[in-house]
């Protein structure tokens, strides 16, 4: 009897003991990931904030520039235009002290549109003299949908010039990176049931499976959590609903915005209690039996392979947050050497994590781009790097802490804004295209027709009338008339070829087989220069594309390649497949680009080459496009050139 009761007296004690180690590991653990929840929600804080200054700036830049026109009586509505298209601006107003408008950027007159609002309350400070700088952020469009972010500067007669942008964008970029997407990826954690973001009176975010929101005021337990340690925790119970809830103050800016409350589920907890219930079961029958030694020995082994499965739940938990973030998150010392690197930081650098623990961050950087990344104090900051010799366009992060032996440690979130810098040229480059296309379909239809007559008119004196004198001069000249016209003729035909839009005819062909088409029609005068054409295909199979036209966009890359080698060397066709799209790289060792110029060569009838017309690159650009592409190019003055194409493998109509 006296063994029973101590084997039944050490089950309850151990049961008793393994519940409160368990709780005080997800105490522990609980605390981290609400702590690393800060630190996210202060970072997509920031970069709001970082991003909106950006703007702000910029609109007031070109408000003083204007506002010095405005006063050397040099603006007009055409220069506003100008000034609003060369820098993004969507539009410009000018008005006098009594709110009417004298120049505007924007031709449109909203007749049709009901006015949401009047300029004169907007400006009031302006035009009674108590500002001469107003941001008024973001709002509503006056007339139209949307929202515009909108600055104003005053003039010497309290009149105001003012300027805004398309907000959507911003609008976009806060949701992508606010506390609404950050929680909802947290909460698809099968062990999160829920996390909410609250003040005293209401819930500001929250995501996972929720019972009623009113059930979630609890004043007393929100008292404790704005206590000195800003931390708590307890076991909730919501209907049938019953979670490990923990809270934590959470402050931005030395202000506390509300708490922070997340809610893990028990059902790991209560299943493995169950288990360990049955276990001691069996135990406590064995240990009677085989006495005082084995009793010791299965106990041992019991918590032992119970506090490894507790270690391994929570340890789940952090492990699936930080593998979920798609920025690289880094952890270095005092010393700026590496202790954690999450897999976003692994694929950044193209290292291990072997590789790159316990070596300094700054191995992995190129230390004369980025020397300000560790001296600076910023807590956000944008920088650009060689990371693996590629420029990358970095939104960086740096936060401070110490660990549980005080000493300070440092987290470095950096976000690759490479591609979105890529994409925002690339449409801006689109739009430039359509505008000049437009623009020369205009152009060539209203000089074609007279053009016509003059040659007709050309022709028809050269053939009905003979002057007595200078018959040979009158014949040259009126030859020259109309040799001129019909070149002028020919220079609108390429205008139209230009911006008329072509049919697409798709078919399916060997990209192997087309390339290597392409090489051998080259051949000749590729040895002729002592020119080496090299095709390095990663990739093989059938695409979907215009043949023809694709083929002209490749002649008209290899041609500026050979065009810019002068003493021989080498071009390589380079095709690869990434995420579904197949990528096709053309790459010289000729005299390169230099970089004022680096951005207009797509721009029409700009050229770099003597005897060049400026519209091959504007075609090849405009056929890409056409086929849902992308291009791009990277350059170096006496280091070469490579053009990268991005097409998807199957373009067809419905696209």
């Amino acid at each position: 009897m006296a063994v029973a009761i101590l084997i039944l007296s050490s089950a309850l004690t151990e049961l008793y003991q393994s519940k409160r180690e368990l709780f005080d590991l997800m105490k522990a653990q609980s605390h981290s990931l609400l702590e690393s929840i800060q630190v996210s929600s202060r970072n997509a804080l920031l970069a709001s904030e970082k991003v909106e200054q950006e703007i702000k700036n910029r609109l007031l830049n070109n408000a003083n520039i204007i506002k010095i026109l405005f006063e050397r009586k040099e603006i007009s509505n055409k220069v506003l235009e100008r000034i609003a298209e060369e820098n993004g601006i969507y539009r410009i107003n000018i008005f006098n002290n009594k709110g009417k408008k004298l120049f505007s950027s924007h031709k449109r007159i909203h007749f049709d549109r009901k006015e949401k609002f009047s300029p004169v309350e907007k400006l009031k400070p302006i035009f009674e003299d108590e500002t001469d700088t107003l941001i008024v952020g973001i709002k509503e469009a006056r007339y139209e949908d949307g929202y515009r972010f909108v600055v104003a500067v005053a003039t010497k007669n309290n009149g105001a010039i003012v300027l805004n942008v398309n907000a959507d964008k911003l609008l976009d970029f806060r949701k992508q990176i606010g506390f609404g997407v950050l929680m909802k990826n947290l909460t698809k954690n099968p062990g999160i049931v829920y996390l909410i973001l609250q003040d005293s009176n209401n819930v500001l975010a929250a995501a996972g499976k929720l019972p009623e929101v009113d059930s979630f005021y609890n004043p007393s337990f929100l008292n404790l959590s704005v206590s000195d340690s800003g931390f708590t925790w307890h076991i909730a119970r919501y209907d049938t609903l019953e979670v490990f809830e923990s809270s934590h103050v959470f402050k931005y800016k030395n202000r506390v915005v509300g708490i922070f409350r997340t809610g893990i589920s028990l059902e790991p907890l209560y299943k493995i209690n169950s288990r360990i219930k049955r276990r001691i079961v069996i135990i406590g029958l064995i240990l009677f039996v085989m006495g005082s030694f084995i009793l010791s020995l299965i106990f041992f082994r019991q918590n032992y392979d119970l506090l490894e499965k507790q270690y391994q739940t929570i340890e789940t938990y952090s492990n699936k947050i930080l593998n979920s973030i798609h920025d690289a998150i880094i952890v270095t010392d005092e010393n700026y050497k590496i202790k954690t690197v999450n897999p976003a930081a692994i694929s950044l650098f193209q290292a291990s994590g072997n590789e790159m623990e316990g070596k300094t961050l700054d191995m992995f950087f190129d230390k004369k781009v980025c020397s300000d990344f560790f001296s600076t104090e910023s807590q956000i900051f944008q920088l650009d790097c060689k990371i693996n010799g590629k420029l990358k366009h970095m939104l960086i992060s740096k936060t401070g802490f110490k660990d549980e032996e005080g000493k300070s440690n440092t987290i470095f979130i950096l976000r690759d804004l490479t591609e979105l810098k890529k994409l925002e040229q690339q449409i801006q480059r689109k739009e430039r295209l359509i505008a000049m296309g437009e623009l020369a379909s205009g152009i060539a239809h209203e000089i074609r027709n007279p053009l016509n007559t003059i040659g007709t008119i050309a022709q028809q004196l050269h053939k009905d009338f003979q002057p007595e004198e200078n018959k040979d001069e009158y014949n040259t000249l009126s030859g020259l008339v109309y040799n001129e016209v019909k070149r002028i003729n020919n220079t609108i035909q390429n205008f139209l070829k230009f911006a008329r839009p072509e049919e697409i005819n798709s078919t399916e062909f060997d990209l192997t087989e087309f390339l290597n088409q392409i090489k051998q029609q080259y051949l000749p005068l590729l040895n002729e220069k002592n020119i080496e054409l090299i095709i390095n295909e990663n990739w093989h199979g059938e695409v979907i594309w215009d043949k023809d036209k694709i083929k002209q966009s490749l002649i008209n890359l290899i041609q500026n390649s050979i065009d810019a080698i002068k003493d021989g060397g080498k071009i390589e066709i380079k095709t690869g497949k990434t995420n579904g799209d197949i990528i096709i790289k053309v790459s010289d060792t000729g005299e390169g680009i230099e970089k004022e110029k680096l951005k207009k060569i797509f721009n029409l009838y700009f050229t770099t080459k003597a005897g060049g017309t400026g519209i091959g690159l504007s075609i090849v650009q405009k056929i890409i496009y056409e086929h849902g592409g992308l291009i791009s190019v990277e350059s170096k003055k006496g280091e070469g050139t490579v053009f990268t194409i991005k097409l998807p493998q199957e373009y067809s109509r419905q696209k």
